[in-house]
């Protein structure tokens, strides 16, 4: 279980990574950015549900 998380975290962390790396482009289209405001909100819950799971 704990290698399916630790597996979870760092592909999160390498799409945050790739998201930060592409902020121009999302800057640049307000469709992008709405999309990303989005994939941010589902990311925090998906933590948020995580963090709650392990308490």
């Amino acid at each position: 279980m704990m290698n399916l998380v630790k597996g979870a975290a760092i592909g999160m962390a390498a799409g945050l990574a790739v998201g930060y790396m592409s902020k121009k482009t999302i800057d640049d289209n307000p469709k992008m950015k709405r999309k990303e405001h989005k994939a941010m909100q589902a990311l925090e819950s998906l933590m948020d549900t995580a963090q709650y799971m392990f308490k």
